[in-house]
């Protein structure tokens, strides 16, 4: 499967996604050729190669006669409709300027088809949108991932005067997407560049497994002092021998708990959906012996963990932050030995190969019910996988 990975350091707008296509292989006159076909007054689309902080980067520049029309969404999505892109390209043009419009009706207490759009109605932001929609396409991926998007922070000036960082739209548009810190004082994420993400991005974290095959650097107009503004794209094949996901990972440190009352706070996250409880002894302040207790689980967990940890512990403040794992794929299994049948998991190793692990209930009770050791169910479980898989490789 072909994907794509936006790496948003610096923010996104709609030019440095155009430029890092572009950088990344896609054609400029395949695109421009759509953009002509808009019927925009003279219209050119040019690229070129600068560097940000050291970096080299292509950076399109959008070209025009100047104008000072203010359009709405039809105006927009009849340009649309009467150009020579493909109805795919249509479509997905038709949905990244009716966010736009949607976030711009809700911040100014609208409707879309009265509202009216101002920086991104210009001629360089419908090339941006556009073009950067033909690209896509012509890039050909199945799936493109994201990094959390960092706004930046200060104020800036729009048509309807001072705003502070995310702009009013800009913020609508990314509600519901995870945002990044940043040091940088400037407006790192635009309207168009948050329209084009919320849109298009299948799922946002970490880099997810992949092999890459090229790496494209878009560069926005300003040079920080801080950081390089790149967008830098990543496409190759996903790498399905691994799986990957994001947990939360929450843990506090107790010294004056009793064990029993960690073994019932334990008991307690388990039955919240917790995908692991574990205490670590550690030696805190002034000597004294104390115990680390670290549970794994999913966001939408969060809160109902750190209800149960505050409500059955003494602590007074939990520590917590995003981990990114990665997970072999697995199926659920059963075996067949002399005692019965026996669960377990079959995992999928890199490289080729399977790896079977039993179920700890499903082997005791069978030691139970044939008073074996523990040890000889394992054992005969996996032995029995093994002599299955040997005879399904014949």
């Amino acid at each position: 499967m072909k994907i794509a990975y936006l790496d948003c350091l610096s923010g996104i707008s709609g030019d440095m996604t155009l430029g890092a296509l572009v950088d990344a292989g896609v054609p400029l006159d395949a695109i421009q050729e759509g953009i002509d076909s808009l019927g925009l007054p003279s219209c050119r689309l040019e690229s070129v190669e600068v560097k940000r902080k050291g970096f080299r980067a292509t950076k399109v520049n959008v070209v025009h006669e100047p104008e000072h029309a203010h359009r709405h969404l039809h105006h927009i999505t009849d340009m649309i409709d009467g150009s020579k892109l493909s109805s795919d390209q249509k479509d997905l043009a038709r949905r990244i300027f009716t966010r736009l419009a949607e976030a711009e009706a809700k911040v100014h207490g609208s409707t879309i088809e009265k509202v009216h759009f101002h920086e991104v109605g210009a001629v360089d932001s419908i090339a941006d949108i556009v073009g950067s929609v033909i690209a896509w396409d012509l890039l050909g991926v199945d799936q493109i991932f994201c990094s959390a998007i960092p706004t930046g922070h200060g104020q800036i000036t729009i048509a309807h005067g001072r705003v502070s960082i995310p702009a009013p739209a800009t913020a609508e548009l990314l509600t519901g997407i995870p945002l990044a810190p940043s040091p940088v004082a400037s407006e790192l994420t635009t309207p168009t560049g948050a329209a084009i993400v919320s849109t298009i991005v299948d799922d946002f974290g970490d880099l997810p497994p992949m092999r890459i095959e090229k790496i494209g650097y878009g560069a926005g107009d300003r040079d920080f002092e801080e950081q390089g503004n790149l967008l830098r794209l990543f496409v190759g094949e996903r790498d399905d021998s691994w799986q990957n996901d994001q947990i939360w990972v929450l843990e506090t440190n107790l010294d004056d708990v009793p064990g029993e009352a960690i073994g019932h706070c334990t008991t307690k996250l388990f039955e919240a959906g917790a995908l692991d409880v574990y205490s670590t002894s550690i030696q805190m302040k002034k000597n004294r012996p104390g115990v680390k207790l670290t549970v794994l689980c999913s966001a939408a967990q969060v809160t109902r963990v750190e209800k149960i940890i505050f409500r059955e512990t003494s602590t007074l403040g939990i520590r917590r932050w995003i981990a990114s794992r990665h997970k072999l794929p697995r199926t659920a299994d059963e075996v067949q030995t002399k005692w019965g049948n026996i669960t377990g998991k079959v995992a999928m190793l890199p490289g080729g190969g399977l790896s079977f692990s039993p179920e700890f209930e499903s082997c005791r009770a069978i030691a139970e019910q044939h008073d074996v050791p523990l040890r000889d169910v394992y054992d005969a479980a996996r032995t029995s996988f093994a002599e299955r898989s040997e005879g399904a490789g014949d």
